[in-house]
């Protein structure tokens, strides 16, 4: 659905793919346009109307809104479409749900929709509001419990908080492990599905999972990675974003991104082949303001050459590489990308100089087998 004059061409086959990523069958499809947005209903009471009679007739079980939609205004539409209803917010926090895997992914998750719930609690109790009689002669038991609710939500919030800043320091002093050992550390960001996995596991021979789905990555992945000669960075793969990613998810993976944040290189994963790819690197733009990494040097690399090829080759502005177009499938352009990672890791070894020393022979050999186990070709 649009609002006002702007509208998405690829919102549709997003959203689609969104659904099918829950583990949804669509099963209709419906687009709106409103100049604004009705406080009751979204659409209008009529509009809706239509949608449930057709999304009954098909045989649905749950109306999904591409777009936030406050509590009151689910509630309202679920009473008359006589269906469950989702909005965007809601669709991908089910996802990351779905995805997570690790106990700090999990405990994210668990964080971001008990946020979100503490906000729409009044749904839950509607029923209780008829309700007569109570110790109080101010509020019925619904308002009591809709108290207790927010008081238990509020505590274990408390403790997901404490949790996840206790593994936030476990994987502070991982990151100043690998920084002790100077090497150049490089994220991967970009939109969900731009191929970051894909692209990650060419480069390290890493065995992260792939699927063409929307947020099939959620836990943050570090290998070391070899660019040339005896060069290695530590490269990390986190997870996809997304237009209008919930605040929610933002805030709470906010310890998982600081991979990003601390990164001395950004290689913004782009799908070249997207023909809304522009507006794809603005909402990764705005996420990375959002969590004050929009400062860290950044290469654009332009994924999936092999549907588009004319973005392959290297793009300097400045003397400096701006961007690099590969195929993560196919591995083209990849040496044009390691080559370029190579030449920051230079220019950044030049303002942050080690103390050279000539190195001892199992020291070259042990730095030989690793760059084998990293990458580099040959074995």
């Amino acid at each position: 659905m649009s609002i006002g004059r702007f509208s998405r061409p690829d919102a549709a086959d997003e959203l689609s793919l969104l659904v099918s990523s829950d583990g949804l069958d669509p099963v209709g499809l419906t687009e709106a346009r409103r100049e604004k947005p009705d406080p009751a209903t979204f659409l209008g009471s009529g509009k809706i109307a239509e949608i449930g009679e057709a999304a009954r007739a098909a045989g649905a079980d749950v109306l999904i809104f591409d777009t936030p939609l406050s509590a009151a205004q689910e509630r309202n539409i679920e009473r008359a479409a006589h269906l469950a209803v989702l909005d965007r917010t809601e669709l991908i926090l089910e996802i990351f749900q779905r995805r997570a895997k690790s106990r700090e992914g999990r405990l994210q998750v668990e964080l971001a929709k008990l946020e979100h719930l503490s906000t729409r609690l009044v749904r839950g109790w509607t029923h209780l509001e008829r309700q007569r009689g109570g110790l109080s002669k101010t509020g019925g038991p619904g308002e009591k419990q809709i108290e207790l609710d927010r008081r238990m939500i509020g505590e274990r919030v408390k403790q997901l908080r404490a949790q996840l800043k206790k593994l936030e320091r476990q994987r502070s002093t991982q990151r100043r492990s690998r920084n002790r050992g100077e090497l150049l550390t490089v994220s991967l960001v970009g939109y969900t599905n731009a191929g970051k996995s894909t692209l990650f596991n060419r480069l390290t021979r890493a065995e992260s999972y792939v699927a063409n789905q929307l947020f099939a990555t959620l836990d943050t992945t570090a290998r070391r990675c070899w660019v040339g000669g005896t060069d290695m960075v530590v490269l990390s793969d986190t997870v996809g974003f997304i237009r209008d990613l919930p605040t929610q998810l933002v805030e709470a993976f906010k310890s998982t991104l600081d991979e990003t944040v601390h990164a001395d290189l950004l290689l913004h994963v782009v799908d070249a082949s997207s023909e809304v790819r522009e507006d794809q690197i603005d909402s990764v733009n705005a996420v990375l303001e959002q969590i004050e990494a929009e400062s860290i040097p950044t290469i654009l690399v332009y994924n999936k050459a092999d549907k588009a090829p004319a973005v392959l080759g290297v793009r300097r502005e400045g003397g400096a590489v701006k961007s690099v177009g590969v195929s993560a499938l196919t591995g083209e352009g990849l040496d044009d990308l390691r080559a370029a990672v190579r030449e920051f890791a230079a220019a950044w070894r030049e303002r942050h100089p080690a103390e050279p020393r000539e190195l001892e022979p199992w020291e070259k050999a042990k730095l030989e087998a690793e760059a084998r186990r990293a990458g580099k070709p040959g074995s």
